[in-house]
């Protein structure tokens, strides 16, 4: 399959890393940063993205761009009948939302979003665990630390216009759409955010807590990008009988521990952990032989209706729309 990116950024060399495992073959990359281009000289290279879809015609095409670029990259994949795989989030806007839905309806082609850590050995361990057993309460964990310079890498992070906000839809969406993958969606959300100690950076939240309710499971969270150090991010699932710790490489039942570590390559990032390449893997998979792929547009609105409930919620308990 012929294959492009557009964005050749942090998380753009990721997928490229991946792609050049494949036996596919990548035939055009993007970005606005001309220098980019020269380090992959297997491919055309582009500055303007809608020319490259015209022109390169790929079978795929991976969208590793700032957020608030994804909603109009998607739609214009689609309406070429391209499959397209974008990093989350899958928007910044509520409005955006009925858009990419019903441009996955009409497209040929497929839409995938990237919520790698579904695909981490431990996840997939906890999911089958606890799949016929019912849940009493849940709730997640983020620890991470993005300071001054994490910020400074792009004139797009830390600002509402051009991320959409802050740990919620960057860092901690992650969570939140393992929270309701395994616990179930809420139907309303109450939420708190603040930014705390990046004030002078950013001007959005670096602290948010978030209570999900009124679904099959309760479930709370509490995420922060001012900690001293990325510490492992937990996820606790409580069902009648036992506890369910969920880990970045293991699973706790109760006191028992099961290690899921299958020594995979952590890309970028250690706590990005291993779960890119079983992702593209699988969408390339799909593509291929015809199948749905799981992590589709339908599928991974869920998450980012939970970020944008929670920062509309501001306290107070709202429906989730």
């Amino acid at each position: 399959m012929r294959i492009a990116v557009i964005g050749l950024g942090v998380i753009g060399k990721v997928h490229i890393k991946v792609i050049r495992e494949t036996e596919n073959e990548l035939v055009a990359v993007c970005d606005s940063d001309k220098e980019k281009l020269s380090l992959y000289p297997e491919a055309v290279g582009y500055t303007d993205y809608i020319t490259m879809l015209d022109e390169a015609k790929p079978d795929i095409v991976h969208i590793c761009t700032p957020h608030y670029l994804h909603t109009e990259m998607i739609l214009a994949g689609l309406e070429r009948n391209v499959n397209v795989l974008c990093e989350k989030p899958i928007c910044t806007k509520k409005e955006d939302i009925p858009l990419i839905l019903e441009a996955e309806t009409r497209s040929k082609g497929q839409l995938g979003i990237c919520f790698q850590n579904r695909y981490s050995p431990s996840t997939i361990f906890a999911q089958e665990y606890l799949k016929d057993k019912k849940l009493v309460s849940a709730y997640g964990r983020l620890m991470w630390r993005r300071d001054e310079n994490y910020y400074a890498q792009g004139e797009w992070r830390g600002k509402k216009a051009t991320e959409g906000g802050g740990v919620l839809i960057n860092q901690a969406i992650h969570v939140l759409d393992l929270l309701q993958m395994i616990a179930g969606m809420p139907k309303q959300i109450k939420a708190w955010t603040e930014n705390l100690s990046l004030q002078h950076v950013i001007e959005v939240e670096d602290t948010a807590t978030v209570f999900g309710c009124g679904g099959e499971t309760d479930f709370c969270l509490m995420a922060t990008n001012v900690a001293g150090k990325d510490y492992p991010t937990e996820m606790v699932f409580t069902t009648e009988t036992e506890t369910v710790r969920l880990l970045s490489d293991g699973v706790y039942v109760g006191d028992r521990y099961y290690d899921c570590n299958t020594k995979g390559e952590f890309f970028g990032k250690k706590v990005y952990g291993v779960g890119h390449r079983g992702l593209i893997y699988d969408f390339y998979d799909c593509i291929k032989n015809g199948d749905k792929f799981p992590v589709n547009g339908v599928e991974s609105v869920k998450a980012i209706k939970l970020v944008l409930s929670a920062y509309e919620s501001m306290g107070k308990e709202i429906e989730i729309r």
